[in-house]
């Protein structure tokens, strides 16, 4: 015998019925855009990030090169010569910087003002006359990508007033007479491989990671736990807290760049050209800047999910995409070039790039040492700074 469903009393229909569902939706909506309005850090995050990342990926971000320096070297001034690289001057990617002697413009190379060196021979005239002609290429290879696209221009601007000089004086195109050939070579990567170019930079993004990025988020755990109020009523001072938060991550960031280093050489077979020491050195600054980075931003924020938000936005993202690890800031537009040279990790990133391919530059080294010593200490006082305001 089948038993029947009693009835839903009316209240209960009332209760759920579509008229009581949308009005209950309604109010729990305005409930949360009332929260959501009140709670400005995720109204920011959700309106500005969209087109803070739409505005740096469109105008920020750069795979073409324009306006390479490039040294070119005249060892002989005679017009068959100069007409040889006329077309360097013309255009539009290249930016010739005339020289008389390969010192000069290896100085300028390893100093990285200049991408790239074209060499004209003293025995130029005499050579072509003779159809053995040729111009050498030399190009700075620490960025794979941006050599091969300079190099390709090189080759092919001078392969292209070759023509030109041929079609002018009515020669046939097989002959030798009035041809010139282009010998290339890279400099600070033989292998001419992105990995080179890459691994520094992944270096320099882990170091980011565990100082400040890890410690960020630590650190705001404990602001939500309470730790910190517990030793806030001891004897302890503020800066012994600091440092005793300091220390692990610190070690705990040495041994990942010590892994980083064994592996790049090992696994990958990255040199080191320049000092083991410096390096170490110049590691260790810009650890305490990121050390100091995370310990602001957690004294700032006390909470885990805006801690992670920040050190997202304020670390990690930057050093990615505005510190010259994927795309070379000097293709970029002047403000977001200022702002990339702000960051603490370009200057880092530049160091271990010219250090690991290029070895000691000396003039480089102590300027980029100086910069992140100075950031060190800004970072460092200013977590210290904010906590002691907070136990106040």
């Amino acid at each position: 015998m089948a038993h029947e469903v009693p009835a839903m009393p009316n209240r209960a229909r009332r209760h759920h019925s579509p008229q009581a569902v949308l009005l209950r939706l309604v109010a729990l909506t305005r409930k949360e855009v009332r929260q959501l309005l009140r709670d400005k850090s995720i109204l920011a995050i959700g309106l500005l990030l969209p087109v803070m990342l739409m505005l740096l990926f469109g105008y920020g971000l750069s795979l073409d090169v324009r306006n390479a320096p490039i040294a070119v070297v005249m060892e002989d001034a005679s017009p068959a010569a100069m007409d040889a690289i006329v077309g360097l001057q013309l255009s539009p990617f290249l930016s010739p910087v005339m020289l008389t002697t390969m010192h000069e413009a290896e100085a300028l190379m390893l100093a990285r003002e200049v991408d790239g060196i074209v060499r004209v021979p003293g025995d130029f005239s005499r050579a072509m006359a003779a159809g053995e002609a040729s111009i050498q290429v030399i190009v700075h290879g620490t960025e794979a990508s941006r050599a091969s696209i300079i190099l390709n221009y090189l080759t092919a601007t001078l392969a292209q007033q070759g023509i030109r000089r041929v079609d002018r004086s009515g020669l046939d195109n097989t002959s030798g007479i009035g041809s010139v050939d282009v010998e290339s070579r890279l400099w600070f990567n033989e292998a001419n491989t992105s990995t080179w170019y890459l691994v520094p930079g992944l270096i320099v993004l882990i170091i980011t990671l565990v100082g400040a990025f890890l410690t960020a988020l630590v650190m705001a755990r404990e602001w939500e736990r309470g730790t910190f109020e517990a030793l806030f009523v001891s004897p302890v001072r503020p800066v012994e807290i600091l440092l005793a938060k300091i220390i692990p991550y610190f070690c705990v960031g040495i041994i990942g760049l010590t892994m980083c280093l064994v592996t790049a050489t090992f696994l990958f077979a990255v040199p080191i050209q320049g000092s083991l020491p410096i390096l170490l050195f110049a590691s260790v600054l810009y650890l305490l800047v990121a050390l100091g980075i995370g310990l602001l931003i957690s004294s700032v924020t006390r909470n885990q999910f805006m801690a992670s938000q920040v050190s997202l936005l304020a670390s990690l993202l930057p050093v990615f995409m505005l510190s010259g690890f994927m795309f070379d800031l000097r293709n970029v537009p002047a403000v977001i070039n200022i702002i990339g040279h702000l960051l603490p990790a370009t200057h880092f990133m530049s160091l271990i790039k010219s250090l690991m391919l290029a070895g000691n530059v000396w003039p480089q080294i102590i300027l980029e040492c100086s910069i992140l010593a100075a950031y060190a200490a800004l970072f460092i006082g200013l977590a210290r700074m904010v906590t002691r305001k907070r136990l106040d």
